[in-house]
């Protein structure tokens, strides 16, 4: 299918504008870049309103902020980490994101703002998150108040993270209701058709990949270390030895997108394990589709069918 139009045109209007590629920026650079166009450029009127918002701590003092439904509980209760490749995002980046799940799923949304690379290179991020879901889990009255409705979810890195976390978490008996994979970067090192066919032109670039796995590891991918570390479940989920008895998925992927056929792969793989899995590529759509729904019809609609099934799954 051709390039959704209207993400054509955002597309062109980046490279007319000359925004650099994320892999040609500095670290805060691309901070910045992220900030702009996810944050700065938003108009907060188009922003999903929730019953309240309010930033807290977790564990040993991880920064969250927890988006809670209207009405009465007990909700399900969504333990999110953000996109951004392990080096950019936030928060702020992905409020609109997290308040559409809150209020579109019915459910407490606790947004993790996890370390970043560089300053904090794997496996930090990693800690981090699974730390804030044990806390989330073990202080469930104070969320959404229903421990048979917690689900982990991310998109892009924090797509990663959250599988990363749903193998961890089924490893030590720590029960999910699902998990929520937007287009997840689950195969470090790996060699796939789509990150070929879309290596350039689609907002993230395999340029951008290496940027951001370079900062993440601390080491470049021809160094001998890189292969080994590349299949460690903990950095690249799609290597874990079973996936069987994993919390039911949700997967979304994207037509032109480098990490479209990992995370099919790893939907497939699930299936295999006896998984429940709700899959589907997003045709004509880009990585980063998740929380731009203002830009295009048909990512509206993706988001809507997203968040559906991730309610159907907790109903």
């Amino acid at each position: 299918m051709p390039l959704d139009p209207n993400i054509a045109g955002f597309l062109q209007f980046i490279e007319s504008e000359g925004v650099p590629a994320i892999a040609d920026s500095t670290v805060d650079e691309a901070r910045a870049a992220i900030r702009q166009l996810l944050v700065e450029l938003r108009d907060p009127s188009t922003l999903a309103q929730v019953g309240s918002i309010e930033d807290a701590t977790v564990g040993d003092g991880i920064p969250v902020r927890v988006y809670r439904p209207e009405g009465d509980g007990p909700f399900p209760t969504i333990v999110y980490f953000h996109g951004g490749g392990f080096v950019i995002g936030d928060r702020d980046t992905h409020d609109g994101v997290c308040r559409q799940e809150c209020r579109d799923i019915g459910a407490v949304v606790v947004s993790v703002d996890y370390r970043l690379a560089p300053e904090h290179r794997f496996p930090a991020a990693v800690r981090d998150c699974y730390a804030a879901l044990n806390w989330v889990a073990e202080h469930i009255d104070e969320y959404g108040g229903d421990a048979a409705r917690l689900v982990v979810g991310g998109d892009s890195a924090g797509g990663n993270l959250a599988a990363v976390c749903a193998q961890k978490a089924h490893a030590d008996g720590l029960a999910l209701a699902a998990q929520l994979l937007v287009y997840p970067a689950v195969d470090m090192l790996g060699d796939y058709p789509s990150r070929a066919e879309n290596a350039e032109g689609y907002f993230l670039t395999v340029a951008d990949m290496n940027w951001f796995g370079g900062h993440y590891l601390g080491i470049d991918e021809s160094d001998p270390a890189a292969a080994e570390l590349a299949v460690d479940p903990e950095l690249s989920p799609l290597h874990a030895e079973s996936l069987d008895g994993l919390a039911p998925a949700v997967v979304a992927t994207a037509e032109f997108d480098p990490l479209r056929d990992e995370g099919n792969l790893y939907a497939q793989q699930l299936e295999k394990a006896g998984v429940k899995v709700e899959h589907r590529q997003f045709a004509g759509l880009i990585h980063g589709f998740y929380g731009m729904e203002l830009l295009s019809p048909a990512i509206a609609d993706a988001s809507d069918w997203i968040n559906a099934r991730v309610k159907e799954l907790l109903a």
